[in-house]
């Protein structure tokens, strides 16, 4: 057999092919989708809130999902077993390839949008950062309406964020006359950024009331100067994937507006070139690995 390394995916969409006792969402032949997590524990406040990714005792599909063995009762089964609360029912007509990374960066950001009132029309929004998560971002802002502006580090995406992904506007961070003509113009920021960056430039392009909304996992301390906040009752949060109802409402939006992530289907037997070329930040914007159409040999 050949050696793979191995692949901690957490989107992921297939057929069921046999289902549990007391399973009434699915039937067999349904095309489903498991996301991030797999499991709650089902007592504490969010899980009561029916916001169960926010528990602490929640599993993670990549570290739990991967079995064989016959399905439990509430589960379903193909080649892992899962329990029906976490899994949805993918829209008639959307593609698996396409519907997969939805899972994750598409909730990701119609979550907080969602939460936070933000689902209007007429809003202006910032989406800094134009990546896996960022790119959906834009798509899902400006489908709901919304004035976009993708802001960056450097120019090399402009191309792509306007011609490509329907961007109404793009910002060089390091371009201080455009910043400046661009303060206290944005009602919210996605921030998708994972890496260290001030949040001063960013916070001054905050209207009154304005958000911004973390979504980078850092690890080392964020820095702001607190006039910045309180001179524009400015809030600084963050959110987290999505709930699982949000992860139904955001699939049948996308299905309603048509929306798709932009993806590269590959193949078992391309997984190492994928991971170099992740290094590169060669990927635009998410490797789907087809599964069932690779010829895996034992």
């Amino acid at each position: 057999m050949s050696n793979y390394p191995m692949v901690p995916g957490h989107e992921v969409v297939g057929e069921v092919v046999e289902v549990g006792s007391n399973v009434g969402k699915f039937t067999v032949g349904d095309t489903v989708g498991v996301g991030c997590i797999v499991g709650c524990c089902g007592n504490c406040r969010p899980c009561k809130s029916d916001v169960e990714q926010y528990c602490n005792k929640k599993i993670w599909s990549y570290n739990d999902v991967y079995t064989d063995g016959k399905p439990t009762q509430g589960g379903f089964a193909g080649s892992m077993v899962v329990d029906q609360k976490f899994v949805v029912k993918i829209p008639e007509g959307m593609s698996p390839e396409q519907a997969a990374p939805l899972l994750c960066a598409g909730v990701t950001v119609y979550s907080p949008l969602n939460h936070f009132g933000l689902k209007q029309s007429g809003l202006r929004g910032g989406i800094l950062g134009l990546g896996g998560v960022g790119h959906m971002g834009v798509k899902i802002a400006k489908s709901m309406g919304h004035h976009v502006t993708v802001i960056s580090s450097s120019d090399k995406k402009r191309v792509e964020a306007l011609d490509h992904l329907g961007a109404d506007d793009y910002l060089v961070s390091s371009d201080a006359t455009r910043m400046q003509e661009l303060a206290d113009s944005l009602d919210y920021i996605i921030d998708t950024v994972p890496v260290f960056h001030p949040l001063e430039p960013y916070l001054s392009l905050l209207k009154l009331d304005g958000k911004l909304i973390l979504m980078g996992v850092i690890n080392t301390p964020l820095q702001f100067l607190s006039p910045v906040v309180m001179l524009g009752r400015k809030t600084i949060t963050g959110s987290f994937i999505g709930s699982m109802k949000e992860t139904e409402d955001m699939l049948e939006f996308c299905k309603e507006k048509d929306l798709t992530s932009m993806i590269e289907v590959v193949n078992m037997d391309y997984i190492n070139t994928a991971f170099e070329r992740l290094e590169k930040n060669d990927v635009r914007y998410r490797f789907v690995v087809d599964v069932a159409g690779s010829k895996l040999s034992q």
